[in-house]
């Protein structure tokens, strides 16, 4: 029976297990197709919509249907298309999964100028074997292309709001001037301007299709000389333009031959960097054939400064400044009892911080101590210096009458000694030609002459000369542009220099050969020949390696001067030329158009931060060439100027130090004494006016920008009486601050911190500026005063007043030597007080200094007095409140005394102390008597003695 039942269970179970697989393979036999779709489509939306609409339209189908899930569509996906765009802005869903029906629509609204088109592809999902979509199936992908169909959203819009034209009076002209505007739509129906129209009733003017305007009757300059009209445009779908443009025709009167829209005064703000000179120049030839034309600018800036416009610093600022190498030796120093041999030659004032000397060709002559010269020793050196020649030799020397020409002029004549040998070399002018003498060895007979002509050195005008040798390699710098020389070898006879270290400047030595004199076989005194005619200034020469290019041009050129707009704007014909000092600019061209064009694109560009205010002459001169030389014009020269504005001074501010500085006296008797000035700040802003009319608001205002400046200078001063060495001194670390480039004086009246650098260097300096007292001064109180100043004293800084006090202890202030040394100085700050009390004049009776010295002494004697019973009265007083205490303790009360101090300023000076005592005598008498007749007074407890002070009226509690 029980195997019966076991056949009947293992029957069952291979039923059930045939079933499963049975239904198992059936079930993936039902989703066999794969979706199908159309392979490409065509879509198309609008600009406000966001639905695609498609063709074909988009079905997918599947061959399994009608099968549930297997024959149903679940859903569409939409990826990246060829051009890596259209999954992020474009999604589509089914509408009906038994059709398989469905919709593209975009995610977000879609611009039509951003992007017309988009491509993308999709590809359609059946729901596969159930509802979890197991086993679902892809289709293959489609690839849709949408256009975005424009809005017509954007109005016309001008390119200009406002059009100028002239035009001569009398003619038709077919087009005056041509308005433009452009739509920002994206297609053809609604970007194109259909037509323009001129609204402004009754002009005589008419507008095209194409927006030329032209006159519609000839135009008289004396019935109206300026039209004004307004234009406006329509799109092909009718929307007007967004705001309308405004035409301004000019008639003018009948022709005149020259330039047109000359402007005499131009004005320069500092800071503006370059500006166009001749904004609305142009010339007008009357239709006169020209074939060349040939425009000069000139600009004068020889009364600025030396020459133009350049830095504000001193010389030694600047090299700092620019990086140039240290180590120059200054030839022309100003004088000195170090430095007197430039003391005999005449000065004349300088409009920045350099001494100009002044040479008159005979017995101006500077001899250099040989103690100088010998620190010049290499043929590796540059020499620089400042040159101005005036005279009748400054004429080139073709131009100099015949028989007047005169010999070379010696700037620099000098002989050095090297190692084992002497060199010679000579810097001089001879009409417009620069030239250097060079002997590398004086006992050979090879010397070189190397040979500039410039017409720089014949000008009359401030020129900065650098000359570089490396032998047998020269090079010089005229305002810090380079010129070659030409080498001559000079084979003549020359004389051997004789081998002596001397320098001369101004001149040179006659040869020793025409010295000597025959008689008595002497040698008279040297006699000078070569003399300079003009001014110089900073000649210097430093040994060693040379300047590069970039420092030099950083150092000497010109900030200011005259540029061209945009040289690749230049027309096709035109030249221009600019003079290495940048005063005169050549422009030249055959085009008349062209050439207007480029005259208004000459500029004057200014570097400098605060350039230098004033008036620059302006001139224009202009040649014409004509094909009929008989009829071409001549042009007058026009005459002008450029005034450059005062910049805005920049606001230099010291903050961050009390008006007092008070610290115990020991503190200031250490070796590194006490910081003055330990939170400095220091702050250069610049305050200019600001137009707030556009604000709505009345008036104007002024703004304030802080901004990066270089100080060159600050200075602390004691006020009063100088320091007295002995006893107290300004501390500031030398080393540290050579360091940083800086330079500084320390002496008894003033410290003095000078060089150009930043405003935190300075800030740094002077935080560690610190005051040290001896500790036998009785000094209460001394006071100090600060400044800085930038731009070679140009701009200076606020004031700044600190009070340093000196805290004594109770003990050393009441000693005797401190107090006879207050009496001291309380004679010597009141000598001037008591001088005037009534004292007779020692005119009158020679008695009376005597008498006076009497009458000093017993005052001082009686202050004294006073000050001994003062602090025996407050001593008397705390005991007589201590023997109240006892006596309130024995009734009952207990006393309270340790919120009770006794203070002592040490502050007051001795002046308060001693005109005070008595007048407080009487009251302490009466307060002691109070005390006296009622210990037990309940108000006596907070018990206050009240001493006023003799000079501010301020009572001071103890």
């Amino acid at each position: 029976m029980s195997s019966a039942f076991n056949t009947m269970d293992r029957m069952t179970f291979l039923s059930f297990l045939f079933l499963c697989l049975t239904s198992v393979a059936s079930g993936n036999k039902a989703n066999k197709h794969k979706p199908w779709i159309e392979t490409e489509y065509q879509g198309i939306v609008m600009e406000n919509d966001n639905t695609v609409l498609l063709n074909p339209p988009l079905f997918a189908l599947d061959k399994d249907a009608p099968l549930h899930y297997a024959g149903e569509i679940c859903g569409f996906r939409v990826h990246n298309g060829p051009s890596g765009s259209g999954s992020v802005q474009f999604e589509a869903v089914v509408l009906d999964r038994s059709t398989g029906e469905g919709l593209v629509r975009s995610k977000e609204p879609l611009d039509c100028e951003s992007q017309r088109e988009h491509s993308f592809t999709i590809q359609a999902y059946d729901c596969g074997e159930g509802p979890d979509g197991v086993n679902s199936k892809k289709s293959h992908k489609a690839t849709v292309h949408v256009r975005v169909n424009d809005v017509n959203e954007f109005s016309p819009v001008f390119v200009e709001r406002r059009y100028e034209a002239s035009v001569p009076e009398g003619r038709l002209f077919d087009r005056i001037v041509r308005v433009e505007a452009l739509d920002a739509d994206c297609s053809p129906q609604y970007s194109q301007i259909c037509f323009y129209d001129i609204f402004t009733p009754n002009v005589p003017f008419a507008i095209d299709n194409d927006g030329n305007i032209k006159n519609t009757e000839p135009l008289d300059s004396k019935r109206q000389r300026v039209y004004t009209f307004w234009v406006t445009a329509f799109d092909c779908g009718k929307n007007r333009a967004q705001a309308d443009a405004q035409v301004v025709v000019t008639v003018k009167p009948s022709c005149k031959p020259g330039w047109m829209g000359w402007t005499k005064r131009v004005e320069y703000t500092p800071g503006s960097g370059s500006i166009p000179l001749f904004p609305s120049l142009h010339l007008e030839t009357c239709e006169e054939t020209v074939w060349n034309i040939q425009a000069t600018v000139e600009l004068q800036t020889g009364h600025i400064g030396k020459g133009c416009d350049r830095d504000s610093y001193s010389d030694r600022s600047v090299r700092r400044l620019c990086g140039a190498v240290r180590g120059e030796v200054d030839l022309l120093p100003p004088p000195s009892p170090a430095a007197n041999w430039t003391s005999a030659l005449p000065t004349l004032p300088s409009s920045d911080s350099s001494l100009v000397f002044s040479f008159n060709g005979s017995n101006h002559v500077a001899v250099v101590p040989d103690s100088v010269v010998s620190g010049l020793s290499g043929d590796h050196f540059t020499l620089q210096l400042w040159m101005r020649r005036w005279g009748t030799n400054v004429q080139p020397v073709a131009a100099q009458p015949k028989g007047s020409r005169k010999e070379e002029e010696t700037i620099v004549c000098g002989t050095i000694k090297n190692d084992d040998s002497f060199s010679h070399y000579s810097l001089s002018v001879h009409g417009c030609r620069l030239s250097l003498f060079y002997w590398p060895d004086v006992s050979a007979a090879r010397p070189v002459k190397f040979l500039w002509k410039l017409e720089q050195v014949c000008d009359s005008e401030w020129h900065h000369l650098s000359l570089s040798v490396q032998f047998p390699s020269v090079t010089l710098y005229v305002d810090g542009v380079t010129f070659d020389p030409a080498l001559i070898h000079d084979n003549g006879a020359l004389p051997n220099p004789v081998p002596r270290q001397r320098m001369l400047i101004g001149a040179c030595w006659e040869s020793e050969e025409k010295q000597k004199e025959i008689v008595n076989n002497s040698i008279p005194e040297v006699k000078y020949v070569g003399g300079f005619h003009g001014l110089l200034s900073g000649v210097t020469v430093r040994p060693g390696s040379v300047e590069p290019h970039s420092v030099v041009e950083c150092l000497y050129a010109c900030r200011e001067g005259l540029d061209f707009g945009d040289l690749e704007t230049l027309g096709s014909g035109m030249k221009v030329h600019v003079n290495p000092s940048q005063s005169v600019l050549v422009l030249e061209g055959d085009d008349i158009e062209s050439f207007n064009r480029a005259v208004q694109q000459v500029t004057y560009r200014n570097s400098l931060r605060f350039a230098t205010p004033g008036v620059r002459p302006l001139k224009l001169t202009t040649s014409l060439r004509c094909f009929n030389e008989e009829s071409c014009l001549s042009l007058k020269p026009l005459e002008g100027y450029l005034v450059v504005l005062q910049p805005d001074a920049p606001q230099i501010s010291l903050s961050g130090v009390g008006p007092h500085l008070a610290r115990p006296a020991p503190e200031f008797e250490g070796p590194r004494g006490v910081p003055l000035f330990p939170e400095l700040r220091i702050v250069c802003s610049l305050t200019h006016a600001v137009n707030t009319a556009a604000q709505g608001m009345e008036g104007g205002a002024l703004m304030s920008d802080a901004v990066a400046h270089t100080l060159d200078g600050c200075e602390v001063q004691p006020l009063g009486e100088e320091l007295d060495p002995e006893r107290e001194e300004l501390l500031l670390e030398m080393d540290v601050v050579r360091e940083r480039g800086l330079e500084i004086i320390n002496t008894t009246a003033y410290i003095a911190i000078t060089g150009a650098e930043s405003i935190s260097v300075y800030e740094d300096v002077l935080r560690s500026v610190r005051y040290r007292l001896s500790r036998s001064s009785s000094r209460f109180e001394r006071r100090f005063r600060l400044s800085c100043s930038e731009m070679n004293g140009r701009y200076t800084s606020n004031e700044l007043t600190l009070e340093v006090n000196f805290l004594h202890s109770l003990d050393s202030m009441y000693h005797p030597s401190h107090l006879m040394a207050s009496q001291q100085q309380f004679l010597h700050q009141h000598a001037g007080e008591l001088s005037g009390h009534a004292l007779p004049s020692q005119h009158r009776n020679t008695v009376v200094p005597g008498a006076a010295t009497v009458i000093i002494m017993v005052c001082v004697g009686f202050l004294v007095v006073m000050v001994i019973l003062g602090v025996f009265r407050i001593r008397s007083i705390h005991r007589r409140s201590e023997e109240a205490q006892e006596a309130a303790k024995e009734g009952g009360c207990q006393w309270d005394d340790s919120a009770l101090t006794i203070i002592v300023n040490p502050m007051e000076s001795y002046e308060s102390r001693m005109g005070i005592s008595a007048d407080t005598e009487g009251e302490g008498e009466e307060e002691e008597e109070e005390v006296a007749e009622s210990p037990d007074n309940t108000s006596d407890d907070q018990r206050i003695i009240i001493k006023k002070e003799a000079r501010d009226g301020n009572a001071r509690r103890y």
